[in-house]
């Protein structure tokens, strides 16, 4: 089943064959880099960095498999020694074996998906750039099972979860946060925010914090403000909100281990403690004149891991900091590295 699978992804996306490697990372606690590429040129790739020895593999899904991964590859997710890889513009998820790299099985069937959350071992949500609703599938079985309908809104991007409720963004020339109930998997309920929400992140109060970049000059949607929301989970009102200057564009909001300070790009690398009153004034890593293009901290040492994306057109980097911010690796990568996902 997983041969014809795979044949008709090699088909359907134009995959070229290479060579094939044998890894083995079983002791391993290492990290995930999704490398986006560039769209329509099919250069995604996947990255592996061990911290311990600062060792990394390069173009480990092509090594591994024999094919490449496709074309924008957007996120990862580890549910159950499984690595969920999903690729945007080719419509797919590869589900791959976190210690060797290799390709389990595939979930197919959807128009441009971008992010995955796990509600149970069986169940499943998956978020579209370009499709009114929100997709639901069985993990274990690779079967889309239902969907959520999404209504006017254009696309649902990052999802997050308190008790029964998914928190998603619809960010696309929208400023909602949509509510998922995960028993009758329908939407109860919307928050507005400001213009395009780009990420979010719930803290150990449990209480939803969200970025929005405010649009950009004649954006059609509009364009204001960006700003940083905490939002009650309970009855999603909104209990505060930052302001940013007009011309900001912050993104790529992360949280700690603990879930005491939240982490976010604009330009710089900025720390914001969930206490605090104020926004920042000064950048926990400063801007160094190049494109800060993705963002993540390690669940286990709270260190800092900021991609660099140079000129999205070579090969990036990704900076390794101590929480301190003391650089203490820098990793090859491959073009547009955007996402971290740790093991």
């Amino acid at each position: 089943m997983l041969v014809t699978i795979l044949a008709n992804a090699i088909s359907c996306m134009n995959y070229e064959p290479s060579g094939e490697n044998d890894f083995n990372y079983y002791n391993d606690n290492g990290v995930f880099i999704v490398n986006e590429g560039n769209f329509m040129y099919g250069n995604s790739s996947l990255t592996y960095y061990s911290p311990d020895n600062k060792r990394s593999e390069s173009e480990i899904f092509i090594r591994s498999n024999g094919i490449k991964l496709g074309d924008v590859a957007q996120s990862m997710t580890i549910r159950n020694g499984l690595g969920y890889i999903v690729v945007n513009n080719s419509g797919i998820i590869f589900v791959i074996d976190i210690n060797t790299f290799k390709v389990v099985r595939t979930i197919t069937g959807f128009i441009s998906p971008r992010y995955i959350h796990f509600v149970s071992d069986t169940k499943a949500y998956i978020t579209d750039l370009y499709s009114s609703k929100i997709t639901i599938v069985n993990p274990q079985t690779s079967k889309i099972t239902g969907s959520i309908p999404i209504g006017a809104h254009k696309s649902t991007e990052q999802m997050v979860q308190y008790d029964k409720y998914i928190f998603t963004n619809c960010w696309a020339y929208d400023n909602k946060i949509l509510v998922i109930d995960t028993e009758t998997d329908k939407i109860i309920d919307s928050i507005t925010v400001g213009i395009q929400p780009n990420s979010l992140v719930i803290d150990r109060n449990n209480k939803l914090w969200v970025l929005t970049d405010g649009g950009y000059k004649n954006n059609p949607y509009g364009h204001e403000i960006p700003a940083l929301y905490r939002i009650n989970t309970y009855d999603f009102s909104i209990e505060q909100k930052f302001n940013f200057a007009l011309d900001d564009s912050p993104s790529n909001l992360c949280i700690d281990e603990n879930g005491d300070n939240l982490y976010f790009i604009n330009k710089s690398v900025w720390k914001f403690n969930i206490t605090a009153t104020n926004l920042p004034d000064v950048p926990i890593i400063p801007y160094n004149g190049t494109i800060y293009y993705g963002l993540g901290i390690s669940p286990r040492t709270s260190e800092i891991y900021v991609a660099d994306a140079i000129d999205y057109v070579q090969n990036g980097k990704i900076y390794r900091y101590t929480p301190q911010a003391v650089c203490i690796d820098t990793i090859s990568t491959g073009i547009c590295p955007t996402a971290l996902c740790f093991k």
